[in-house]
């Protein structure tokens, strides 16, 4: 077992992700007067680009998409090159109205097609993934508060926390179902440490740290409960796992709880075959569920200050292959919402013709958008967290 899989401990549903580490008060006010929030909605398996921000005013599209494509007449209409997939109704109105921005051809340098490598690189910020140390979440947490850990700042929704949650001091905590949290995972192994740590007065400030992670645990497990036991949503939140941990991130959020960062995912964008139907069907819950959430978050505060990051781990290639689908490929599109956020078109349409091996070549490093929120979400010099300079984008 790995220093990272024996740090994620589990309460019932939730777990401490991250190394033990005593709760604090809430983050002070920035100097907004209200602390941002950022949500990371993390589309896994590799989310086809030029099926969700469709090229169908380029005759290069038409030639290599066959089986895949969606067609001129469906599009939700951008501009005189572009559109929406026609399932993201929600998210194109968002975009007409302001308050969701899409950046183009977002990639990086030397791309990586498997999906667990290419994760790493997006959760490290780092092209040496997980040996770089912690996620780019953890060290952001380091940057922005120091010595002051407090286990419901940094918050996942689903089974397996992210990389970029990862901390040495800065533990996640994750859960699945709200209400049905209670102390259950490790904690005989917890009582085990207890009572070894009694016999030795030389381990008592590992004690007193396992102790303060178990109470801090618990303590977040209740306000966690509350919260989703008080929440009444002003929207319908679609069924289904995506639709739920949208809900429970709102309620999260509208408690006010000190929530900083709100994990989430949605799965099943590896379309090697069935392609149109099988993100079509995507498209359709990420609509619905995004949908609703951002016009969720518009009925408090502190649902107005967070941010939206809507990512994949890389792009489809551009041909199809003999499945009627697309393997994998490198850039894409990335969304950033919400009231905070400007709106709009950004970066550059990568080339359907100019291509490197069959694969779209990247007009924006990703980081340059983890700059922007670094800065925007945080306050923070984002070359303290990135370790180089990235220039931001005029998101937010």
């Amino acid at each position: 077992m790995t220093p990272f899989d024996r740090r994620h401990f589990c309460l019932g549903g939730l777990g401490v992700f991250g190394a033990l580490g005593l709760g604090a008060p809430l983050a002070a006010r920035n100097r907004r007067g209200a602390p941002r929030t950022l949500v990371l909605v993390q589309l896994s398996g590799g989310n086809d680009g030029l099926s969700t921000i469709v090229p169908y005013g380029d005759d290069a599209y038409g030639r290599a998409r066959k089986e895949t494509r969606v067609e001129s007449r469906e599009v939700l209409r951008i501009d005189e090159l572009r559109g929406f997939h026609p399932e993201l109704k929600a998210l194109a109105a968002r975009f007409q109205e302001g308050g969701l921005a899409v950046v183009e051809g977002v990639g990086y340098p030397a791309p990586n097609r498997s999906h667990f490598k290419s994760l790493d690189i997006w959760h490290a910020a780092d092209r040496r993934g997980r040996s770089a140390g912690q996620g780019w979440i953890g060290r952001a947490c380091e940057a922005a508060f120091g010595d002051s850990v407090d286990s419901l700042r940094v918050v996942h929704i689903g089974d397996q926390p992210p990389y970029s949650v990862y901390s040495t001091r800065h533990p996640a905590s994750s859960f699945t179902i709200p209400q049905g949290y209670r102390w259950v995972a490790n904690e005989a192994e917890v009582a085990q440490l207890v009572d070894d740590s009694a016999q030795r007065p030389a381990a008592n400030a590992a004690l007193a740290h396992v102790r303060a992670m178990q109470e801090d645990a618990l303590a977040s497990s209740v306000a966690i409960r509350r919260a989703a036991f008080a929440y009444r949503p002003t929207v319908d939140f679609p069924s289904g796992p995506f639709g739920s941990s949208l809900r429970s991130a709102a309620a999260l959020i509208h408690a006010d709880l000190g929530c900083r960062v709100v994990s989430v995912e949605l799965d099943g964008f590896d379309t090697h075959n069935d392609q149109r139907r099988r993100h079509d069907r995507q498209m359709t819950l990420l609509d619905e569920g995004l949908g609703a959430f951002l016009r969720d978050l518009e009925a408090s505060e502190a649902g107005r200050n967070t941010v939206v990051l809507v990512f994949s781990e890389f792009g489809r290639r551009v041909a199809e292959n003999g499945s009627r689908g697309t393997d994998h490929g490198c850039a894409g599109p990335v969304f950033v919402a919400g009231t905070p956020v400007k709106g709009g078109l950004l970066g550059a349409p990568p080339s359907l013709t100019e291509l490197d091996r069959g694969d779209l070549v990247f007009t924006t490093d990703f980081r340059r958008v983890y700059a922007t929120l670094l800065e925007q979400v945080f306050e923070l010099d984002p070359a303290e967290v990135l370790g180089a300079s990235f220039d931001p984008l005029p998101l937010v």
